[in-house]
């Protein structure tokens, strides 16, 4: 149904003066405005003299000259609600003139704190220059110019076809999620990091950011990689730093490439201004090589270039060492051997057996868009490394051949090439989509902008890469097209042969497109890491938040350098690709989850206004991305996945607490709830019974916790895992102590965390003591997780008090456990029980099991003996038959379990007085009214006690049955006596009282 919002209007009609303040003039401080009222009689001014002005202005003020910003606001209805919510008006006013700042990439930032800021004017990029440009720069370079062609020769047209598809639909559908976050609010300026941080919570965020820093990291060092392939392979194609020689190529990438890095680092640290005035500098290269391409395909069509590859037999050969593609040559009639014959072929005219058998001939290496190519080049055509480039459909002698022949001019496969390593290779070229809205500070409308130019960027780069793909293999031969570096063409690259008017367009615009990229990528991964560290979730990062008085991130930068020289060293533009696949694949895993989840969840606050988006599509996204990591490489994939869950793990124990308000906490949430319906449906066995604790503290005069060591023997007893709650009560009434009894919340959370005990804090304030402990006795918990035995203290020194308060509270405190069916623990002498950084080595605890009541008193020496600030250390229980006093001697480091029934018949008999010790255990209501009653029992307690003192004197801690409360409350004066006779002389003891069910089986 629809739902009608009103905006009360409080314009001022009376003057101008407020008028002018509502259009944003200055505006009194809130303590003034807000100012509470003491005297009618003295807040009153002069002003104020007549009724109708008393009625019309809501705030009394005593200051003649301050502005009344609020009279005639018609707000005196909501005069006392003022100091914590706002007038609409002005909210919406703030939400209007609401500005976005950049945040990162800045020349000039803003001076710190203590320094008058300078007043920075917002850029306004529209969805052309702001979004779609940067995403187009990105996402096309170094791979569509050095490995496209190559990757079209391995794995066929079809094969591309499919690679392509799948990383262009992976991109597609984590776009349109990026578009769902960005239109679900306003876009923080901090970018792809800032919208994935506040989505998914700061744990997931600051793995995820981490991922996407190293992601960036690692793209820088593969441009800077193909920049320098580039350069000694088409520009100076005769490095002299190493001699040649097989591992030449890779220490001459690393020499260059070190420098490049350095020289790259230098332009970034001096200013990024360079580098913002050359992004179109090197986007037209981008552009201008793409035309060239285009336009070499048609001319194709027309007239193909001249470029050709000589075949030995069907293999093809590097013709950068020889110029004639023959054996002889006739020069004025006299037959000669060309440079090719004396490469094969010794002085003494013995020549290679496959040269001799082979004739060399020579094919086109663009045979055309017309020349039908196409059909050869459907289908893959992998192989192991150090194999020759075959023409399949070539003629060929085949010769036994004792070893390869790598001195010989020879094309061969580098790398060993399968599928899923074309995959890894292949993806860094689409990763460009964040590139859009990491300039969201600077778009004019960037709930707008990011989704439109994002998408286009992506279905126009999608298109150029399909019809590259399928251009390439009609237009080129296959055996050329499997050539990575274009040996077999003079060194040109593939794609240059085919740009239209000369190879050089290719050779230029690729590197500085690389150069460009590799800036581009130095420059914003240290503003990443920047704001990663700025936000405080790792703590160790905390230095590289600082930088240059201008905010430039200097120590990020030399941390991002040091990274991208790893990359570099490796030497191999192949092996980088796929590692920063799995850093983006990973990055983009979560950004379709945090979408997902959201929607799945419902939460309030995720309400995406792009009308394209559908929980199903971040699905789909989510699991193409986590199919796409192990089909690049499932090794890699799985080291990705530990390094972001260390992270996560790290952040959550050590970093700083955050609160973004994500869509985990709502996914914790949902399935907390679908667990407690759960724990209800079914009713719980005796094999899951476990101490469910509620703890009932007391708080002194300054809302600290009275008895720590309650807390401390609960963290032992907690072995068994379960439920703590740990409560207190306060006299008087919440309005009066309410935030007394929040700063009491506290006081217990600081100590059990102290004492590294998990469990929720409550403080409830009542008319007395008695009525809040019935109320979390009754009420604590929720659902299934309800507690089941309650822990507290004995009163000390009001047990024999006659009518005291702290005795009548226990006694009832005793009933209302009973009446609930709930176990009772009470611990006497609570300070003196050991911390948990005390280790007893020696001592025993006796368990004086009198009756039945459900196994409490078995269970919780086990519960104890789990602890590592275990009471006693290997205690074994014995059987419920009585021991000799021999056995009991012989195994003094054993739980004591004594079955007093026996001997106190036996003392009974002895003594010939027909008592019995259960007679404590079962009183009556009638009990009160017999004063022999009251004799025998209290003489049972002292028997008692003598044997518990002769038996228990120094264990270290003894458990003893409680008896129950009589149900008249005229006897609780004996029932209290009792007790302090039967636990008088022990140190540590502690009163157990079953809640009427069975808590151990001695059944598996």
């Amino acid at each position: 149904m629809p739902i009608n919002f009103t905006v009360v209007p409080v314009e001022d009609v009376e003057g101008d003066g407020d008028s002018e303040a509502v259009a944003g003039g200055s505006r009194p401080p809130l303590g003034k405005i807000f100012r509470k009222e003491d005297n009618d009689e003295n807040s009153q001014g002069p002003h104020l003299e007549d009724d109708s002005q008393k009625e019309s202005s809501p705030f009394i003020n005593t200051d003649d000259e301050e502005e009344h910003y609020y009279e005639g606001k018609n707000m005196a209805l909501f005069e006392e609600e003022m100091d914590s919510n706002p007038m609409v008006s002005s909210l919406l006013n703030k939400l209007a003139n609401y500005t976005n700042l950049t945040q990162g990439v800045r020349e000039h930032e803003e001076a710190e704190d203590g320094v008058r800021r300078v007043a920075v004017k917002v850029p306004q990029m529209g969805t052309f220059i702001g979004v779609y440009l940067p995403c187009m720069q990105n996402i096309l370079g170094v791979i569509l110019f050095l490995r496209l062609t190559w990757i079209v020769g391995t794995a066929g047209i079809l094969g591309t076809f499919a690679i392509v598809s799948m990383c262009c639909i992976c991109t597609l559908l984590t776009a349109i999620s990026m578009s769902a976050i960005a239109t679900n609010g306003v876009v923080p300026a901090g970018g792809s990091y800032y919208m994935i941080s506040r989505s998914l919570g700061p744990e997931f965020g600051g793995a995820v950011g981490l991922c996407f820093y190293l992601g960036t990291t690692f793209a820088g060092s593969m441009y800077i990689l193909g920049t320098i392939e580039i350069l000694l392979i088409y520009i100076i194609p005769n490095p002299t730093v190493f001699p040649e020689s097989e591992s030449s190529m890779s220490n001459n990438m690393r020499v260059y490439g070190t420098c490049c890095l350095l020289l790259m680092a230098l332009v970034v640290f001096v200013g990024v201004k360079y580098v913002n005035k050359l992004a179109l500098v090197f986007l037209a290269c981008v552009v201008l090589s793409i035309m060239a391409t285009y336009a070499g395909v048609i001319k194709t069509a027309i007239e193909p270039p001249e470029f050709n590859v000589c075949l030995l037999g069907n293999r093809s050969l590097n013709n950068k060492m020889f110029e004639i593609c023959a054996k002889t040559v006739s020069v004025k009639n006299v037959t000669e051997f060309t440079k090719l014959w004396g490469i094969f072929c010794k002085p003494n005219a013995t020549c290679d057996d496959y040269f001799d058998l082979n004739n060399l001939t020579e094919i086109p290496a663009v045979p055309g868009l017309l020349s039908g190519v196409i059909k050869d080049n459907l289908w893959g055509d992998y192989g192991p490394a150090g194999t020759y480039l075959e023409r399949k459909s070539q003629p060929s002698v085949q010769v036994q051949e004792a070893s390869s022949h790598m001195d010989k001019p020879y094309v061969f496969n580098d790398i060993a090439t399968y599928f899923t390593l074309l995959v890894g290779i292949y993806f860094p070229s689409v990763t460009g989509i964040m590139a859009g809205s990491n300039r969201s500070g600077d778009l004019r409308d960037a709930q707008r902008s990011i989704p439109i130019g994002t998408i286009m960027a992506i279905l126009t780069t999608s298109f150029l890469y399909i019809s590259c793909v399928v251009l390439f293999g009609a237009c080129i031969e296959g055996v050329v097209l499997r050539d990575k570096f274009g040996y077999s063409v003079k060194n040109n690259p593939v794609i240059g042969i085919l740009a239209w008017p000369s190879p050089w367009v290719i050779v230029i615009g690729s590197f500085f497109s690389c150069c460009g990229a590799g800036l581009q990528s130095l420059t914003g991964a240290p503003r990443l890491l920047q704001a990663i560290a700025r936000d405080g979730i790792i703590p160790f990062l905390q230095v590289f938040g600082h930088g240059k008085a201008n905010g430039e991130p200097t120590w990020a930068l030399l941390l991002t350098v040091g990274i991208c020289e790893i990359g570099i060293l490796i030497a191999s533009l192949d092996a980088v690709a796929p590692i920063l696949s799995m850093f983006f694949l990973m990055c983009y895993l979560f950004v379709n989850l945090a979408c997902a989840v959201q929607t799945l969840l419902r939460t309030p606050n995720w309400r995406p206004r792009f009308k394209f988006y559908h929980w199903t599509l971040s699905f789909l996204g989510m699991s193409l991305c986590l199919s796409l990591m192990f089909v690049c490489s499932w090794y890699y994939a799985l080291v990705a996945m530990v390094i972001a869950g260390c992270l996560y793990k790290y952040i959550e124990y050590r970093g700083a607490v955050k609160e973004w308000g994500d869509g985990i906490r709502g996914l914790s949430l949902n399935a907390a709830r679908y667990a407690l319906i759960r724990l209800e449906e079914v009713p719980l066995h005796t094999k899951n019974w476990r101490p469910q604790l509620l703890v009932l503290c007391k708080l002194d005069s300054e809302l600290g916790v009275k008895h720590p060591r309650l807390l401390t023997f609960t963290s032992q007893l907690k072995a068994g895992k379960g439920l703590t709650i740990v409560s207190s009560v306060l006299e008087g009434t919440y309005m009066t102590r309410g935030n007394e009894a929040k700063a009491g919340e506290k006081n217990l959370k600081a100590a059990m965390a102290a004492e590294k005990m998990k469990g929720f804090s409550h403080v409830v304030v009542s008319s007395n003591l008695r009525d809040g402990f019935s109320l979390l006795i009754q009420s604590a918990g929720l659902g299934g997780m309800k507690h089941n035995a309650v822990l507290m203290a004995w009163p000390a020194g009001g047990g024999l008090v006659h009518d005291s308060l702290a005795r009548r509270n226990f006694i009832e405190t005793v009933r209302e456990t009973t009446a609930a069916q709930q176990a009772l623990l009470v611990a006497k002498n609570i300070d003196h029980f050991p911390s948990n950084q005390d280790r007893l080595t020696e001592g025993t605890i006796d368990v004086w099991w009198i009756v039945h009541d459900g196994g409490m008193l078995m269970l919780l020496p086990f519960l104890l003996s789990q602890h590592k600030a275990q009471l006693i250390h290997d205690r074994n229980t014995a059987s419920h038959s009585t021991t000799n006093e021999r056995d009991a001697k012989a195994t003094t480091d054993r739980v004591h379990m004594t079955w007093t029934k026996d001997k106190l018949v036996n003392e009974r008999n002895r003594h010939r007085e027909g008592l019995g010790v259960k007679d404590i255990f079962n009183m009556r209501p009638e009990w009160e009214n017999l004063n022999q009653t009251n004799v025998r029992r209290m003489h049972t307690a002292v028997k008692l006690n003598e044997v518990v003192l002769k038996k228990s004197r120094k264990s270290q801690l003894v458990l003893l049955n409680m008896p129950g409360p009589p149900k008249n409350k005229k006897g609780d004066d004996n029932y209290m006596e009792f007790l302090e006779v039967l636990m008088d002389g022990l140190d540590r003891v502690l009163l157990v009282r079953g809640g009427g069910r069975e808590v151990i089986t001695i059944y598996s």
